[in-house]
């Protein structure tokens, strides 16, 4: 069994498991891995800003019927619930600590929000959309901490896209000259990564370096471990960009969710129960 069909099957039988009816993409045609509503692939119910910023982020994660969230192995609906609980409950330094951003005491991280856009040049006709972004108080040497999360994507049959040249002729990296060496290695196609996609990240990276400069944000790649070949060169995919980064002084990492979420188990069970009950039986 390959990663991405043992991550579908875990998800399926969760649901299954936990008595929630299943349909296909397209009601009763495709394979039965959505959810009839979408509050039964989440923990919580989305909150009327988190709604707002899925509606108007350019993924379409809350479109069709079922939409992409109610897919049981959605990566937008793991991203709701590892996160939106903290935002809800205004902890959110908490999560930030977990994540690797800072240390426990620190309280610097004020709100999140998800699918938020920033503008690379304004030539392209769309600006990266990431994930999740915590924001910083004004104060704060790092303005926000944004987080590129990934599910079963990692893992699927799809192709990913290379960088296109037209990046390359920007005047944004400056002081990026690793990072500029290694895109032009996967532009304009990407032959050399099968799991990782680094174009993504790159244009993360040069998005979050035109609003907040090279060190006033920090970047992280969460994302879904996985046994054997797959996730073994997955991980080293990973290494490699790390490295890259690094050498230009970039703030990024990587974290997979099941370390976040035995963290998260570690460090908060006594106090948030169910919280930390439903990611790790769902999630581990």
């Amino acid at each position: 069994m390959n990663a991405y069909e043992y991550i579908l099957v875990k998800q399926i039988q969760w649901a299954l498991n936990h008595g929630i009816p299943l349909i296909g993409s397209k009601g009763n045609r495709g394979r039965p891995a959505y959810t009839e509503e979408l509050e039964d692939n989440l923990f919580q119910h989305l909150m009327p800003e988190v709604e707002k910023c899925f509606k108007d982020g350019d993924g379409g994660e809350l479109t069709g019927n079922p939409s992409k969230m109610q897919a049981v192995h959605s990566s937008s609906a793991l991203g709701v619930n590892i996160f939106q609980y903290w935002k809800n409950i205004n902890q959110v330094s908490e999560i930030a600590y977990a994540c690797g951003f800072c240390r426990k005491t620190t309280k610097r991280s004020k709100d999140i929000i998800f699918e938020g856009k920033y503008q690379i040049d304004k030539k392209f006709q769309y600006s990266p959309n990431i994930d999740v972004v915590i924001k910083n108080d004004l104060a704060s040497r790092h303005k926000v901490f944004a987080i590129e999360c990934k599910f079963t994507e990692a893992y699927s049959n799809r192709e990913h896209s290379g960088l296109k040249e037209k990046y390359l002729e920007l005047d944004i990296w400056k002081n990026l000259p690793k990072l500029k060496n290694f895109a032009v290695s996967i532009s304009p196609e990407d032959n050399r990564f099968h799991h990782l996609h680094p174009a993504q990240l790159i244009k993360h990276v040069l998005a979050l370096k035109k609003s907040f400069g090279r060190t006033g944000f920090r970047l992280l790649y969460l994302w879904y471990d996985a046994f054997g070949y797959e996730g073994a060169k997955h991980r080293e995919e990973i290494s490699e960009f790390i490295e890259v980064t690094k050498s230009d002084n970039i703030y990024f990492h990587a974290l997979s969710y099941q370390e976040l979420i035995v963290k998260l188990a570690d460090n908060f069970r006594d106090t948030h129960g169910a919280y930390i009950e439903y990611i790790t039986s769902r999630y581990l």
